[in-house]
């Protein structure tokens, strides 16, 4: 990433419902949008969730299925996404998944992902964690439902697996790792700001926890936005995320969990220009006229001119001077060092003063 960058990721997640075909058309989707990564979701279903797991809220349809019933539903067999990342090599986009369990983590070491994205729910499986941070890449973790300790424990257990070859003893160990760490050794972690709602309503959005993050954890920030909409990205970006990410999905009446809280094609392109936009918009900081100012300078500034006629050896008072449009002559503060001067020469009412 550029340091003035904003990194898009379009979040297809399981928006594919299992389907390769869908999953390349989302491909095609993010590409064709301008995004900078199109994300899936990598898992096995039987290792992700137990027999008796239950959906969340969001997850709920007409169907009495179990999460893994979902689950299993959704899922894409391990060997695709090797094909998944050839296609989105193809199309010149970012290849992204986000592993839930050590298999698939392995999986998309090999397939040479260039970053990993943690999922909030994974936030407090520390040894998973330290898994992701072995690897030796960088890495993006979502803090939906996360509290400030949390994130702490995460992060020490980041540092950990960027040092050590095994887990920790025990969390004593870990923190003390993390309290006498080295600060020569870089997390490469950028943290996203979350509300684990889907959608996520305006008043739990909470952007100015992403400013707290990148206060006290002195790290890249970002934010992963369930709202609907462009204005939560559009406050994140101009609050300094370095990553947004948002689901999208080919149609929101397709059947599956997260669909209806995505972005349709054309909210997706949208999406992606408006955030381009914002990031045009933060400038370099730097306080000066731009070029497209001088014309507008001229014409709304003011000059030194003659209010009267005036001839040459009488003496310049606030009452045969002006300061008028257009700023192309002697500015209005040098009024000060003329009163009481005498003219040189001639001059003509609203002629400038030289």
């Amino acid at each position: 990433m550029k340091n003035d960058s904003v990194f898009l990721i379009a979040e297809a997640g399981v928006n594919h419902n299992g389907d390769v075909e869908l999953a390349k058309e989302l491909i095609e989707l993010a590409a064709a949008a301008g995004a900078d990564a199109i994300k899936f979701q990598t898992f096995i279903p039987e290792a992700l969730v137990t027999t008796t797991a239950r959906k969340a809220g969001y997850q709920k349809t007409a169907h009495e299925e179990s999460q893994l019933a979902m689950l299993q539903a959704l899922a894409l067999p391990l060997p695709v996404f090797d094909e998944l990342k050839a296609y989105a090599d193809s199309k010149a986009i970012e290849f992204m998944s986000t592993a839930f369990e050590s298999e698939s983590l392995a999986l998309l070491s090999q397939l040479a992902v260039r970053r990993y994205k943690i999922p909030s729910g994974e936030l407090t499986n520390l040894p998973f964690l330290i898994e992701h941070a072995a690897l030796q890449q960088d890495l993006i973790l979502s803090t939906g439902m996360a509290t400030l300790g949390e994130i702490e424990l995460a992060l020490a257990s980041i540092y950990w697996g960027r040092v050590q070859k095994d887990y920790p003893p025990s969390i004593s160990a870990l923190r003390k790792a993390w309290i006498e760490r080295d600060p020569s050794v870089a997390l490469n972690t950028t943290l996203l700001h979350c509300t684990s709602s889907y959608p996520a309503a305006p008043d739990t959005v909470n952007i100015r926890a992403m400013t707290t993050l990148a206060e006290i954890f002195q790290l890249p920030v970002g934010y992963s936005d369930h709202t609907q909409g462009t204005t939560a990205s559009i406050m994140a970006i101009a609050k300094g995320a370095r990553v947004i990410e948002k689901h999208v999905t080919l149609d929101k009446t397709l059947s599956g969990p997260d669909h209806r809280a995505s972005m349709s094609p054309a909210e997706l392109h949208e999406w992606v220009a408006v955030c381009r936009e914002a990031v045009s918009m933060l400038g370099d900081g730097n306080k000066q006229p731009q070029t497209s100012e001088m014309d507008v300078k001229q014409a709304a500034r003011k000059s030194l001119v003659a209010k009267t006629a005036i001839r040459k050896g009488d003496v310049f008072t606030s009452e045969n001077l002006a300061i008028k449009r257009p700023g192309t002559g002697r500015p209005p503060e040098d009024l000060f060092s003329c009163l009481n001067q005498t003219a040189t020469r001639d001059y003509l009412a609203d002629e400038f003063i030289e």
